[in-house]
């Protein structure tokens, strides 16, 4: 039997930017290391696997891989997952998809040409700075946060973002899923800019994370004092998000494109 897999790239509006993720809909569920197996063979930074869930408007039973390791939280396969639910049918283009996920329940929902999705909020608080991370990024800090999965690095401006060569292979070695790094936004229209890094997950560089913007959304409601936001990541693919602050959640807005449909044999 085959399983059809989708290619999709998130937040983004034209192929071959954004964040790409594979999608799977299985029509029941497989085994943890089948998965891994899926996802190290895809080789992007996340592939999603969903499964529907038996009662009527239960929604979806939703896991994310890596290369490497299955993580808790993922912003732009879930993205993906829901554009792929509707441009098939799976569900219609008016019903909120529903996932059931290792961070408790998301949705998300088409508001015209983009998606929003209702995530957890996962607040950084300040630390101090863990012993050589400056060296490793190259960077001087204003300030270093902490979130629940991340280590968060604010610099002075966009220019020293996009400046940034980490030592991959030293990054590794600290205790967090990954460091993003982020500064008020040099481009008219645009709030903050980031970029994120998780070679310890098997992800040098992830091109549009959804995840990191849970964090990025409280710490720049602080600095800015507001609660909607314009964000950039600045990868070489590059990814725009809308970012929402709503009580302990944070609505996370993009779009996604079909790049391309697949089956697997295996």
């Amino acid at each position: 039997m085959t399983q059809p897999i989708v290619h999709v790239d998130a937040f983004t509006d034209a192929p071959f930017g954004g964040n790409p993720a594979a999608v799977c809909v299985l029509s029941a569920e497989r085994d943890e290391r089948w998965m891994q197996h899926v996802a190290r063979e895809m080789n992007l930074s996340e592939t999603a696997f969903l499964v529907a869930r038996r009662g009527r408007d239960e929604g979806f039973d939703l896991r994310w891989f890596t290369p490497t390791h299955e993580v808790d939280l993922c912003g732009h396969a879930t993205l993906a997952s829901a554009h792929v639910l509707w441009e098939t049918g799976e569900l219609a283009s008016s019903a909120v998809a529903r996932f059931h996920t290792r961070s408790g329940l998301l949705t998300a929902a088409r508001q015209d040409a983009w998606i929003e999705l209702d995530f957890p909020a996962t607040p950084d608080a300040a630390v101090e700075a863990p012993a050589g991370l400056a060296e490793v990024l190259g960077v001087q800090p204003l300030y270093v946060g902490q979130s629940r999965f991340d280590y968060l690095v604010e610099l002075a401006d966009e220019a020293a973002i996009r400046g940034v060569r980490p030592d991959f292979a030293r990054l590794r070695a600290f205790a967090a899923r990954g460091v993003m790094i982020t500064s008020r936004a040099g481009e008219p229209g645009v709030d903050f800019v980031s970029r994120y890094f998780a070679p310890a997950f098997g992800i040098d560089e992830d091109p549009a994370t959804g995840s990191t913007h849970c964090c990025l959304g409280p710490f720049w409601s602080r600095r800015l004092n507001k609660r909607s936001f314009v964000a950039r990541q600045i990868s070489e693919r590059g990814g725009t998000l809308k970012v929402t602050l709503d009580g302990d959640r944070v609505r996370l807005g993009g779009q996604a494109v079909t790049v391309l449909r697949g089956e697997l044999l295996a």
